[in-house]
């Protein structure tokens, strides 16, 4: 199963939907989100897909940001847990909180999912494969993550502006 990782989309509606378009197009059967949402409005860009979202530091309108996930049949693990897909316990997180990512570390996932950094990342510690999926605000280069549960490949995609206006 091929899932995305999008994370730190903050208030920027069009690239998050690129960045959905994106994964989905590359074979996404569902979408983990890392937090930083900020606006309902990038929720409803994450829609036509299984969704899991988390909050970030920068979500400041929680109930706001519930009404929507739940609108589009996401799924709010509020500021971490752990899903099961695939055979494959994946944990997320934002990734502000140490006590929170140690938390979810200590469980022993086969995957721990943050943002927060705005940098793309991966690496295993101990059984647990950690991966940042990048940013798609106030990032060099905006990027998202594919995750094949049963490969355990990782592709990183970047997102261009295609000459849109965000």
């Amino acid at each position: 199963m091929l899932v995305g990782v999008i994370s730190d989309t903050h208030d920027q509606v069009r690239r998050t939907k690129r960045a959905v378009a994106a994964l989905k197009a590359a074979g996404a059967k569902a979408l983990f989100h890392c937090g930083d949402i900020t606006i309902a409005e990038v929720v409803f860009e994450c829609c036509d897909i299984p969704g899991y979202f988390v909050f970030g530091n920068c979500d400041f309108d929680r109930e706001g940001l519930r009404r929507a996930i739940t609108a589009i049949g996401g799924t709010c693990l509020e500021r971490g847990n752990i899903v099961t897909l695939s055979g494959r316990r994946i944990a997320i997180t934002h990734g502000d909180s140490e006590q929170e990512l140690r938390r979810l570390a200590g469980s022993q996932p086969d995957y721990l999912l943050s943002g927060h950094t705005h940098r793309t990342s991966d690496y295993q510690n101990g059984l647990t494969r950690h991966i940042n999926p990048g940013a798609l605000h106030r990032a060099s280069v905006w990027t998202v993550a594919l995750l094949d549960l049963a490969s355990n490949r990782l592709e990183t995609l970047p997102i261009s502006n295609d000459n849109m206006q965000d």
